[in-house]
């Protein structure tokens, strides 16, 4: 045989050896069931969904229902971007330059003037302000924010026309206002615009091109971002693999799991999207399961808009259900159930 030839075998084999590695790793989870609740669920669902899954560094699911929607689309994902915000809170309780428990009339004097000053930042992203809101009606607020041209102006109105409707740690009330704030706050510290921080530090690094947080009015940290499932899905490989993204120290191990430390306990909630009742809260993010001992081991931050992104810790994936429509109580259902179709196929590591 000569060596040319020789050469080219030993090439084929590669290849050969290759794909049949590649094969493999396919084969070892059988996704068929959850293929069949996509399809049932197709109409339920909005007709628009991308769904994807993501363990030890690489997509092992994919599915895209829906004429020319794929995991490249774009789509608002509403209180999706609360997560974004908070880890983007986070960069700068790494770098030393805020704390958690710094009151916010630190940075917003104006808060103080009102007597609101003493709100923390962990209360900001916590929900736990106090500041009454329009819990319950995620539209209104909608509408209502469009008449302010910035951030500054928006979180302005919060301390002066807004009342302290319960002492700040105590109830949990969902809404925008927090996020808002603490988003505030990194403008006044940095004397710089929330859109350009949120590039320099979380999605330029993340590789997200197409994800912004851009808006005729005033930005909005707690529910103005747009993004795509694969955007998306490059955030939630950094906060599965403990804060580092390609090789990236994006956040550092304390800040994702301070992130995941619940704030709050079942008597404090006051106000929760049905789409989340019965879960605690942490920074940014919604509790779905803790272990035996506390210690979290799944956690979400579905929007109003029916994207729903989640991690399980125990099981090591990241996963996000990318949609258009509006959530329901009933989609909740729907992702929960998926998610059980998810988990068969996946071993848990948790005792």
């Amino acid at each position: 045989m000569s060596e040319k030839h020789r050469s080219h075998c030993m090439k084929v084999s590669l290849v050969c050896i290759f794909m049949l590695f590649f094969q493999l790793a396919q084969s070892q989870y059988d996704f068929s069931e959850l293929d069949k609740k996509m399809e049932a669920a197709r109409r339920e669902l909005g007709g628009h969904t991308v769904a994807m899954i993501y363990k030890d560094g690489k997509i092992i699911y994919q599915k895209s229902m829906g004429e020319e929607f794929n995991p490249k689309t774009q789509a608002p994902v509403a209180s999706c971007s609360k997560w974004l915000t908070a880890a983007l809170v986070m960069t700068f309780v790494d770098e030393g330059k805020l704390s958690l428990d710094d009151p916010i009339g630190k940075y917003l004097p104006f808060f103080t003037k009102y007597n609101k000053g003493y709100i923390t930042i962990r209360q900001c992203l916590a929900h736990l302000t106090g500041i009454e809101s329009d819990a319950g009606r995620p539209l209104k607020a909608i509408f209502d924010r469009k008449k302010y041209k910035s951030l500054e102006e928006e979180v302005n109105d919060f301390a002066a026309k807004k009342e302290i409707a319960s002492n700040p740690g105590l109830e949990f009330s969902y809404s925008g206002i927090g996020l808002n704030i603490a988003g505030r706050v990194l403008e006044v510290v940095t004397r710089r615009g929330f859109e350009q921080l949120m590039q320099e530090r979380i999605t330029r690094p993340l590789i997200m091109r197409n994800t912004s947080f851009s808006s005729f009015n005033a930005v909005n940290p707690s529910g103005g971002a747009v993004s795509t499932a694969s955007d998306y899905m490059n955030f939630l490989a950094m906060i599965l693999n403990k804060g580092v993204f390609n090789g990236k120290r994006i956040l550092s191990e304390k800040a994702i799991s301070d992130m995941q430390t619940a704030q709050t306990t079942p008597s404090m909630i006051r106000y929760a999207p049905k789409a989340a009742q019965g879960y605690n809260y942490g920074l940014g993010e919604w509790i779905l399961a803790t272990d035996e001992n506390g210690k979290t081991t799944a956690v979400a931050s579905p929007g109003l808009f029916g994207t729903w992104p989640m991690i399980d810790n125990c099981r090591g994936y990241a996963c996000i259900f990318f949609t258009k429509g509006l959530l329901g109580e009933e989609k909740r259902d729907l992702y929960m159930d998926m998610k059980k179709s998810i988990d068969a196929q996946i071993a848990s590591a948790c005792k």
